[in-house]
């Protein structure tokens, strides 16, 4: 199903003191869509948030919504609604009377109340807990608190500014699923914003990806990860063999010296370009099949450590010089004269960029 527009950006400008922010930055995200703004601290993801919520002006540049600029219209007259990284809940109320809170604002009658609360406990997996107290909750259950106080008024969109921030790393990945789950039962767009290269990937339909207060890739998880922009996208959405090169020609790459094949075209002859290699696309040989396999791409070096990472093994190889990342079930020995091959397809090649 084609969904509308919803919110867009456009020439947004924002300044704090003599610091530019955000460089007119444009962005539209779509009705009932999972966007997830992604970069590192500084970047302007947050910022980005604030304005759409209505917490912050942009200088310059039109915030739209369903169409219509919502710059002068104050957060609370937004059909939007926020879930900050600090829960924010009201530690004198009851589970049940802080998911109620802003229908109470609206003056709705109790029976409704009651009825939207009692759903929201359900969708949240806390049925029962109305009556306990916020202080008494684990973090993972504050923040399912949270998530229902900000959606039982139906807010058309909600943020979500890094809300799985404060949790361990195993109630992270389990909240991840949850809100994957949240999002496919409303008829909601979710806006959120993370530093975490996991939580992008895994719950998202659009990933943006930021940097400098500007959107240098947005596209799907999968394109993302494997059809990087540029090298700052490539290294910061996962680990990367990011190496300087020289295209020769349509599918024909050189770097570290040697000739090799690839699938890309559509560069200049002799075009300066970032060459990326996944570390999981690395193929190992051993020294003896590697004497006796010698495929287009082989490359030879020394293994300088392995390291049991759980699911894989993370091996250091120097070859040509150059210091590989590689990501193997099968573990080397330190030392040890190993040969490496990638295949033409798992040979990214990207135009060099000015962002780092």
């Amino acid at each position: 199903m084609e969904r509308n527009e919803l919110i867009e950006l456009k020439g947004i400008v924002k300044r704090f003191d003599d610091e530019t922010i955000l460089k007119s930055l444009d962005l539209s995200i779509k009705d009932g869509e999972f966007v997830t703004l992604l970069g590192p601290s500084g970047c302007g993801k947050t910022t980005t948030l604030r304005i759409i919520a209505g917490f912050e002006t942009p200088d310059e540049g039109e915030v739209l919504f369903a169409g219509k600029n919502i710059n002068k219209v104050p957060p609370n007259k937004r059909n939007i609604n926020t879930v900050f990284q600090r829960y924010a809940l009201f530690p004198h109320l009851n589970v049940k009377d802080n998911i109620a809170f802003g229908l109470k604002l609206r003056k709705t009658p109790q029976s409704e109340i009651d009825r939207k609360v009692e759903e929201m406990l359900e969708l949240v997996n806390l049925k029962g807990f109305g009556s306990r107290s916020t202080a008494s909750l684990s973090g993972g259950q504050q923040q399912r608190v949270a998530i229902a106080r900000a959606i039982v008024n139906e807010p058309k969109v909600l943020l979500l500014d890094e809300p799985l921030g404060a949790l361990d790393l195993k109630l992270r990945k389990e909240m991840q699923i949850e809100l994957k789950k949240l999002h496919e039962r409303l008829d909601m767009t979710f806006l959120y914003v993370t530093h975490d290269q996991e939580e992008a990937l895994t719950m998202s339909d659009t990933v943006v990806v930021m940097n400098h207060g500007e959107i240098l890739q947005k596209g799907t998880p999968i394109d993302i990860y494997n059809e990087p922009a540029n090298a700052f996208v490539a290294d910061f959405i996962g680990e990367s063999n990011i190496i300087p090169g020289i295209m020769k020609q349509d599918k024909i790459i050189e770097f570290l010296g040697t000739v090799y094949d690839c699938v890309d075209t559509g560069f200049d002859k002799n075009e300066n370009v970032d060459v990326v290699i996944r570390p999981e696309d690395i193929v190992l040989l051993e020294e003896g099949e590697a004497s006796i396999q010698q495929p287009a791409n082989l490359l030879k070096g020394r293994v300088l450590s392995c390291l049991f990472k759980g699911v894989h093994y993370e091996i250091s190889v120097d070859a040509l010089g150059y210091k590989w990342i590689i990501h193997s079930t099968q573990s080397e020995e330190v030392g040890a004269i190993i040969g490496m091959n990638v295949t033409p397809m798992d040979i990214h090649i990207m135009h060099k960029s000015e962002v780092k």
